[in-house]
């Protein structure tokens, strides 16, 4: 196969290795979808090249927000959007999420279903301060529905480092679909 040398036809192991190189803003951009409104982490990771692999990339950025004190990592978690949510509906999050929340329908909810997903969202932020946080890949409508219910029992200590477990899934699938992508963008740039 001939390939042109865009990242399109780089291997896994060839992607990590031009995120090991590439320049700090391309580092940064590639990553940007990685970290819900989170810019910070790939520039604060940015600093820790080169990296093994792409479990200690990942373990290194999510260190860094693991690290965080808990007003921080509270306004961290503020980032991310409601499942199922008026932004779902709207179509107006980042990339990421929309696929993400798509893959269950959350953007093309029915009226019923839309104000189920709100009370439940609105439920949980008045009683954990920040919203609801599920690796919405690994599970069904049904599943996730399930969950979001239980996790409403829970105490906030629990739900602060459940949200932190969530996030670890959620930015590690990212991070493989961006290894794995035909076409990955932005490209990373020398």
């Amino acid at each position: 196969m001939v390939c042109s040398p865009s990242m399109a036809c780089m291997t896994p192991a060839e992607r990590l290795n031009n995120l090991n190189h590439c320049s700090p803003d391309a580092f940064c951009a590639a990553m940007a979808d990685i970290w819900e409104h989170a810019p910070w982490v790939a520039v604060q990771t940015v600093a820790l090249r080169p990296f093994a692999s792409a479990d200690a990339l990942h373990s290194a950025m999510l260190a860094l927000v693991a690290g965080l004190d808990e007003p921080a990592r509270i306004r961290f978690y503020a980032g991310h959007p409601e499942l199922g949510g008026e932004l779902a509906r709207q179509g107006a999050m980042n990339a990421a999420s929309t696929d993400e929340q798509a893959s269950l329908g959350l953007g093309q909810l029915q009226a019923a279903e839309a104000q189920r997903w709100d009370g439940l969202n609105r439920a949980y932020r008045e009683r954990f301060g920040f919203p609801f946080i599920l690796c919405i890949r690994q599970h069904s409508l049904a599943s996730a529905l399930l969950v979001f219910e239980q996790r409403l029992g829970h105490t906030r200590q629990r739900e602060l480092q459940l949200a932190l477990n969530e996030i670890a899934a959620i930015s590690r699938l990212r991070l493989a679909r961006y290894l794995h992508a035909s076409d990955p963008a932005p490209a990373p740039s020398h």
